[in-house]
């Protein structure tokens, strides 16, 4: 009887601990290939934007960026919005020559790229 007992207190602890595992979403480790899924949006997002679209509108479609900067010069406010679309270091960092810059004058797009941004530097 004491080994009836034993076996069934092992047979419903072995139940207990056992577990399901539900996967939703693609196969492979979590987080594995979020940077490039994260580049390629923002690249396709903006290959898109318009010159004077309002920068409420780009952050409502790209999200919040990897950096940015302000300032105001001639009575002008500038804002730089800097968002990751390539790779260069594999050390888990976004690092700013990973991203794209968009240049807003006065909350309006007025250019991305390296070369605006260095233009109002």
């Amino acid at each position: 009887m004491k080994r009836l007992t034993r076996i069934l207190t092992a047979l419903a602890a072995t139940v207990a601990l056992s577990g399901c595992v539900i996967v939703n979403g693609e196969p492979g480790w979590v987080g594995s290939n979020d940077w490039e899924r994260e580049q390629e949006r923002n690249s396709e997002a903006i290959a898109n934007l318009d010159i004077g679209m309002q920068r409420s509108a780009v952050v409502k479609r790209l999200g919040t960026p990897s950096f940015s900067e302000a300032f105001t010069r001639e009575g002008d406010e500038y804002r730089v919005l800097f968002f990751r679309t390539r790779h260069r270091h594999s050390d888990g960092d976004t690092t700013r020559d990973e991203t794209t810059p968009l240049v807003f004058k006065n909350d309006v797009l007025i250019g991305w790229g390296d070369e605006v941004y260095a233009s109002l530097r």
